[in-house]
């Protein structure tokens, strides 16, 4: 029986572990979790699941008030909550189900317990990724992607000859606007730009998916997971995201990954610890899928794509720079504060104006995205006057 503390419960990548939890309560049991803001969510999971010994809430009312209701169960709050949720709550494996910089430290923070890590939270890697690899490398800990892509890399990298590779193909849906014109983009609304075609997402995610943030995110933490440069990646657009990843060979052959857009798989993956059985197709060519999309990915339509790339490429603390930014651009256009494609204006700008670390520590990456949201926050109330 395989012991799990859920971070991020209530989100979407949370609910949809919590099912696959329940379903198999044979062989997983929830010990412990978090949700955020969403108290009243608390009750609900706590009693589906009454195994669980620990609960993380955002606010200290809230614990308060829940804790007042559950005498018996460990009722912490705040960021240092989450830590001291891994740290007090005997577990096998920790899912990192939270959005955003929150999940660097408890990531680093489980991994150092020696915990297997599932993760969803890119930002882990894409901010923290030396530091993870590092400590993997120590032997601390085990980590598992759960994003689609790059649990599609990982089944197909295990399938395919290693000499025969010409590109490793990570495939994009383009998000919610991929068809409004390039000089209707300044005006998308959050409205626009959160109706995404194929997925059911939270709010931050589905808008990098139409700037196409995560995908550059994804490129990075591809190289992070799978110890490779960024010249073995390429991005294919592809409408019905039904390919989540495909490896090209040097004779023009295809090994994709093929599954509706749905993430109980790539989370039953982690969960699996990559052991599970899975089917792969072969094709010859993609245009034997006639029922899919393929286009080919457009850097001009997309400029965080390059952003991220640079980022990545120039190391240090410039990824934690990246990352910060963007989620205040982000915050700012779901708040009507500035347009969609000011999003990586602001990043750029952050990317420039924000001191370089070369070897950066975990404090060092703390400072940086503490000063690149106040410098990205006061830069867009100055524009905004």
């Amino acid at each position: 029986m395989k012991r799990i503390i859920l971070l991020g419960a209530s989100g979407s990548i949370g609910t949809q572990t919590l099912d696959i939890i329940e379903k198999r309560s044979s062989e997983f049991t929830l010990v412990g979790f978090s949700v955020g803001y969403q108290a009243d969510m608390a009750e609900v999971i706590y009693a589906r699941f009454p195994s669980v010994q620990a609960v993380c809430l955002r606010q200290e009312i809230d614990a308060i008030e829940f804790k007042d209701k559950h005498e018996n169960l460990s009722v912490l709050y705040g960021d240092s909550g989450l830590l001291d949720l891994i740290k007090e709550t005997e577990a096998d494996m920790v899912v990192n189900a939270l959005v955003g910089f929150v999940g660097l430290v408890p990531t680093i923070t489980a991994l150092k317990l020696n915990r297997e890590v599932a993760t969803a939270n890119k930002e882990s890697l894409v901010v923290g990724g030396k530091l993870v690899n590092d400590l993997l490398d120590q032997g601390h800990g085990k980590l598992y992607p759960i994003d689609s892509e790059h649990v599609a890399i990982a089944k197909l990298l295990a399938e395919a000859k290693e000499k025969k590779i010409d590109k490793i193909l990570i495939t994009g849906s383009g998000g919610a606007l991929r068809n409004v014109p390039l000089e209707e983009l300044p005006n998308a609304t959050p409205e626009m730009a959160l109706a995404h075609p194929n997925w059911k997402m939270g709010k931050k995610i589905t808008i990098d998916c139409a700037t196409m943030m995560n995908k550059g995110f994804e490129l990075i933490e591809a190289c992070v997971l799978f110890r490779r440069p960024m010249e073995d990646f390429e991005i294919l657009m592809h409408d019905e995201s039904m390919v989540h990843s495909a490896i090209r060979y040097r004779n023009h052959r295809y090994l994709c990954d093929i599954s509706v857009p749905d993430m109980h798989g790539p989370i039953e993956y982690a969960l699996e610890e990559g052991k599970g059985k899975y089917e792969i197709k072969r094709v010859r060519s993609l245009k034997k899928l006639k029922k899919f999309h393929f286009h080919d990915f457009d850097p001009k339509r997309y400029p965080s794509v390059e952003i991220c790339k640079k980022a990545y490429e120039k190391g240090g603390n410039a990824p934690a720079i990246l990352n910060a930014s963007n989620e205040v651009a982000v915050e700012a256009f779901l708040n009507y504060e500035i347009a969609f494609t000011e999003i990586p204006y602001y990043v750029e700008k952050a990317l420039k104006r924000i001191p370089f670390v070369e070897n950066p520590t975990l404090e060092d990456l703390l400072f940086t995205d503490s000063m690149t949201r106040g410098y990205t926050r006061e830069r867009i109330n100055l524009d905004k006057r």
